[in-house]
C-alpha cells in the first residue's frame, strides 16, 4: 500500500533541459521535486530521506566510471540502499543502458533525453508512478514561516480582511486572519489576493472548515476557475520553498 506522503524526487547534476523545461512539468504534475548540484549534498539529502527517488545525469561532472562507483556506493550503503535510482543521459548506447539496468540494477530506468521532452517526461512519470512517488497525496504543499512573507487579503461583507498563509498548495491553503473573524464554513471568497513573497496572485475560494486541533487555522479551497498563470505562481512558490529546505541541509 502506498504511504500517505509519497517520496521526494531528487535530480542530481541536471542537464539544462531538465532545469529549464522538465522541472516545470514535474512541478505542475504535483511531484515533490528538488535539484541537487553536487554529490556530497546528494548524500546528505539521501541520508535524511532514504526512501527518495534519485535521477542522475551521468554525462557531466565526473567520468562515467566515477558515477558508476558513486551509484554502487549509494546502493551498498546501509543508510541509502533503499533509494531508487534512475539515469538521465543523451547517450543512447545500448551497452551503457544494459550496464545500469541489468548489471547495476537501477530501479527507475535509463531515460534517453534525445527522444525529446514529451517522451522523456512520459518515461520519467511512468517510473515515478511505478515507484508510488506521490503516495496517497495528490498535491504538494509548502509550509510557510515568517521568513516567507506569505500573506493574503480578501474583501468580505464590505470589510477588508487580512491574514497570514500557514501552508499552501495549488488547490488551497491553511491560513489565519490577523483579527478574529466569525466566518462559517461554506462561505464564498470571491477575490482573494495572495502575496507569496514579492509575487501577487489572485484566486477565488471557499472556506471549508477549521483545523480540528487549532480552530484559528482556517482551511480554504481555491475555486476551479483559477487561471493557469496564477496556479503556476503557486507551484513556483511551493517548489522554491521545498528547494530551500533541501539546500539548507
Amino acid at each position: 500500500m502506498a504511504d500517505i506522503y509519497g517520496k521526494k524526487v531528487f535530480i542530481l547534476n541536471p542537464q539544462s533541459v531538465i532545469r529549464e523545461e522538465m522541472l516545470h512539468l514535474l512541478i505542475a504534475a504535483e511531484y515533490e521535486v528538488a535539484l541537487l548540484r553536487d554529490t556530497q549534498k546528494a548524500l546528505r539529502a539521501l541520508s535524511k530521506y532514504p526512501d527518495a527517488i534519485l535521477f542522475i545525469n551521468i554525462e557531466e561532472g565526473m567520468k562515467e566510471s566515477e558515477w558508476e562507483a558513486f551509484i554502487r556506493n549509494i546502493m551498498r550503503n546501509e543508510k541509502t540502499r533503499e533509494v531508487r535510482i534512475g539515469i538521465l543521459a543523451y547517450n543512447a548506447d545500448p551497452v551503457l543502458k544494459k550496464k545500469y539496468l541489468m548489471d547495476i540494477g537501477v530501479r527507475c530506468g535509463f531515460v534517453t533525453l534525445k527522444l525529446g521532452l514529451k517522451e522523456s517526461f512520459r518515461i520519467i512519470v511512468k517510473a515515478l508512478e511505478a515507484n508510488e512517488a506521490k503516495g496517497r497525496r495528490r498535491y504538494v504543499r509548502a509550509i510557510c514561516g515568517p521568513q516567507d512573507r506569505a500573506m493574503f487579503n480578501v474583501k468580505y461583507a464590505g470589510e477588508f480582511l487580512t491574514g497570514t498563509i500557514l501552508d499552501i498548495s495549488s488547490v488551497g491553503m491553511a491560513c489565519s486572519f490577523d483579527k478574529p473573524q466569525q466566518l462559517k464554513p461554506g462561505i464564498e471568497l470571491d477575490d482573494i489576493q495572495l502575496k507569496l513573497r514579492a509575487v501577487l496572485c489572485r484566486a477565488s475560494g471557499k472556506l471549508v472548515g477549521t483545523d480540528k486541533e487549532k480552530e484559528e487555522r482556517l482551511l480554504v479551497l481555491f475555486g476551479n476557475n483559477i487561471s493557469p498563470r496564477e496556479r503556476h505562481k503557486i507551484h513556483q512558490f511551493v517548489y522554491e520553498r521545498l528547494q530551500e529546505a533541501i539546500d539548507a541541509l
